[in-house]
């Protein structure tokens, strides 16, 4: 069985994001790990000498009884999609959030991890920032975020960017293996630039390697990659779009502003980031 991290604040994005761990997990077979992190504020105990301990054990208290109140309405969530059978369990851990995902990965031997983002008007401020975009640069797993304004619905088209290369091969066929679960087609982009060096018969081996599968390649000639790339998410109806993690760079310009303005409802949708 899978295990599934889903790292949650109790935001209305990780609600949210809270669905599609669900129905990820039903895919895939797989079970839930709730992770909830909390760091405590920094003081100096000169100025709190008597009640200094009982300050942080107000704080830590806070956060469980938090903890407590939003686990029902997460289990809830799951009994009204007829999911509560997907079994959860729940970790809250003081310190740094990704501090204690690595950890959990690793105690926990994580397959996958569904964390919300704001979406995606707010992709910038996801793939710069500390938390999401943290995770996807580091972690070697799988990450699916999940944008506030993705509200779940059944997958039938998976976007899958590629360059043609041997890892890229790897990731594709992982791909596919969900792709056949959801019994969704998978439609594959290289953008094709005056620097590109993949040769036509890289691509003719491919698509014959591929034959038979429920699989379409589009290259695209253009010197814009995050625009076309843009545009493949509108005009092929993409419902989640998978990327290898190229630099965080890549993925800020992919989402600046202007571009995610222009297709602000067409982009939200998840991102399934694999590890290169």
């Amino acid at each position: 069985m899978k295990k599934i991290l889903f790292p949650t604040d109790f935001s209305q994005a990780a609600t949210n994001a809270f669905v599609h761990a669900l129905e990820f997990a039903k895919t895939v077979n797989g079970e839930l790990i709730l992770l909830h992190t909390f760091e405590f504020p920094i003081y100096d105990n000169q100025f709190f000498p008597e009640n200094y301990n009982v300050l942080f054990e107000t704080l830590q208290l806070t956060q469980f009884d938090r903890f407590k109140e939003e686990l029902p309405k997460l289990h809830a969530i799951a009994e009204e999609r007829n999911l509560n059978h997907i079994k959860m369990s729940h970790r809250i851990m003081d310190g740094h959030l990704l501090f204690n995902i690595n950890r959990t990965i690793k105690e926990e031997s994580i397959d996958y991890i569904v964390m919300g983002t704001t979406g995606a008007t707010g992709w910038k401020t996801f793939f710069v920032g500390t938390n999401t975009g943290n995770v996807i640069a580091t972690v070697a797993i799988p990450v699916l975020s999940v944008p506030l304004e993705a509200k779940f619905k059944k997958i039938e088209t998976i976007g899958f960017t590629t360059r043609f290369r041997e890892k890229d091969k790897k990731a594709l066929k992982e791909v596919l293996k969900f792709a056949k679960k959801t019994k969704a087609k998978v439609k594959c982009l290289y953008v094709k630039t005056a620097n590109s060096d993949v040769s036509a018969a890289t691509i003719k081996q491919w698509e014959e390697e591929f034959l038979g599968e429920s699989i379409q390649f589009s290259i695209i000639p253009s010197e814009d990659v995050q625009e076309t790339i843009m545009d493949f998410i509108l005009f092929k109806y993409i419902d989640v779009l998978a990327m290898l993690t190229y630099k965080r760079n890549f993925f800020v310009e992919l989402f600046k502003p202007s571009l995610t303005q222009k297709f602000s409802n067409s982009l939200a949708i998840p991102v399934l980031a694999i590890h290169e």
